[in-house]
């Protein structure tokens, strides 16, 4: 009975050995071919199950070939902290590959640095707000009263001489009256008509002249 349990278990563990060689094939399968998220992954589940740091190498070397410098490092160096019989010509190979993602990290960075520099974020322009213009009010025209307005002087309390007319004055008679009898008296003194009184009387009986 015991021979038949003993038998049972090494067939299922040859049988996990079996399915373990046939990921693991598949897996350099997918390096060998540039599929490295396929490789990463079947190498993931191998040492998940079977807790092999030969595993980690691999694990590395598909985050190396991604591009991915940070998990690649932290693969390589847990490798070397986990693998009891590795030789000095392996081991400067993986620090090698630790010095090669630490320099892709540097340009990364540096490059993201460049972009951020020369190339701002939309969202961290600030709009200026524009001043609003102040607009000039326009007159409007006066609205025409339907009715004149209205006159305030007060009227004159006598009328002024100026506004009658002037044949209608005292003065004006007295000066024709004036200029007529002066126009007379030069008008008979020049035709002789009136004479000199003298006293006596000539010889023939009429006045002297």
């Amino acid at each position: 009975m015991a021979s038949v349990v003993v038998a049972l278990a090494l067939t299922a563990v040859a049988a996990r050995a079996v399915a373990a060689d046939a990921r693991e094939l598949k897996a350099r399968e997918a390096f060998a071919a540039g599929r490295y998220q396929e490789a990463l992954d079947l190498f993931a589940k191998l040492y998940a199950e079977r807790l092999h740091p030969v595993y980690l190498r691999n694990i590395g070397r598909c985050y190396q070939n991604l591009g991915e410098p940070d998990k690649a490092v932290i693969s390589f160096r847990d490798y070397l902290r986990k693998q009891k019989t590795i030789q000095p010509d392996e081991r400067a190979e993986i620090e090698g590959f630790i010095f090669e993602m630490e320099a892709l990290k540097s340009r990364k960075e540096a490059e993201a640095l460049r972009e951020a520099r020369t190339e701002p974020a939309a969202s961290t322009i600030t709009p200026v707000p524009s001043t609003p213009v102040p607009s000039t009010p326009v007159p409007s025209a006066p609205v025409p009263s339907s009715a004149p307005e209205a006159v305030v002087t007060a009227p004159s309390a006598h009328p002024s001489d100026e506004s009658s007319p002037v044949y209608t004055r005292w003065w004006f008679w007295t000066l024709v009256g004036a200029v007529a009898v002066g126009a007379a008296a030069g008008i008979a003194a020049a035709t002789g008509a009136f004479t000199e009184t003298r006293d006596g009387v000539c010889l023939d009986g009429f006045l002297c002249q």
